[in-house]
């Protein structure tokens, strides 16, 4: 990839732009409060192609939450668990609205 394609990925939230370090700086935290939450599962950094982890947009907003639990005294596992399952529940939450919006639709009768 050269310079001029990596450009138009700036906006991509899910393009891993920043190293561990630049991640790191961004959220307030440590290193190892990143490798911690790798560990934990709660998300999973690409690799450069000297192996070094990158992270996107997206998984910094995700680390950013939990680092806030975990600032209010919840253990780093925890906090990873907490914001898994809150992510699920919120996916569960837009399925059911969605089923909802389906079942008042008024049907066609047509075949799909």
């Amino acid at each position: 990839m050269t310079a001029d394609d990596s450009f138009g990925r700036l906006d991509d939230d899910d393009y891993p732009a920043y190293t561990m370090g630049r991640a790191a700086d961004i959220l307030g935290t440590t290193p190892g409060f990143l490798r911690a939450i790798g560990e934990a599962r709660l998300i999973t950094p690409l690799r450069s192609e000297g192996g070094h982890r990158r992270y996107s947009r997206y998984q910094l907003r995700i680390a950013a939450r939990a680092r806030k639990l975990v600032d209010q005294g919840t253990p780093v596992e925890a906090a990873c668990r907490i914001v898994i399952l809150e992510d699920q529940l919120e996916e569960a939450r837009r399925i059911n609205a969605e089923h909802h919006r389906a079942a008042r639709e008024p049907h066609t009768g047509k075949a799909a």
